[in-house]
């Protein structure tokens, strides 16, 4: 991954891999040309499933985690991102909406969850949204239904970052890590610096 990638999508990656996931990065997605709502200046540029991971020793919707990163600096707040959702509100000159298509389209919603069987092979799976901080209850985001109905009935889940962090540094011991974040969290544990 270049430096040019979100650093909240490497961490992900990293955590993924240590909790025993394979992943893959950037998975693309696309309304189908023949879907009735299609409309080809609009639905012509893909757009891309963050962080696709698959364990393949687990069941059920864990198996496979498709990951939407949302590195925003002051945190998520899932009421108000629905509000914006719901209400078309631009927000950092784009439509609310556009953020999260594969939740609120249904052209999306259905290519978004092909892509996901394309790559994996599965039809459950856990649509996570990772974040840098959660400001509020995760409950309203998880249970919202038209997002349930959009995903099919896939639970849905917020990850932070915090989460993270603190799930990867209670794994390690002093053996090398085997990802950047390991080895870093190893180095700030060795200095003294705790999460």
């Amino acid at each position: 991954m270049s430096a040019k990638e979100d650093i909240l999508e490497q961490l992900v990656e990293e955590y993924l891999i240590h909790r025993g996931y394979f992943v893959r990065h950037n998975v693309k997605f696309l309304p189908r040309r023949d879907h009735p709502d299609f409309v080809s200046n609009q639905d012509s540029n893909h757009s891309d499933i963050d962080v696709l991971a698959i364990d393949p020793r687990r069941n059920g919707p864990d198996r496979v985690l498709a990951v939407s990163c949302k590195s925003w600096q002051a945190g998520f707040h899932p009421r108000n991102k629905i509000l914006e959702i719901e209400g078309s509100k631009v927000v950092s000159g784009r439509l609310a909406w556009k953020g999260f298509r594969e939740l609120v389209r249904p052209k999306w919603s259905e290519a978004f969850i092909a892509a996901v069987k394309l790559a994996t092979g599965a039809q459950s799976f856990t649509y996570v949204t990772a974040v840098t901080k959660l400001l509020g209850d995760a409950a309203i985001w998880e249970t919202h239904p038209p997002f349930t109905v959009a995903m099919q009935g896939n639970p849905l889940k917020i990850l932070t970052l915090s989460e993270m962090l603190k799930s990867v540094t209670a794994e390690l011991t002093t053996t090398m890590a085997g990802t950047e974040l390991g080895r870093t969290l190893q180095l700030f544990r060795a200095a003294g610096i705790s999460f």
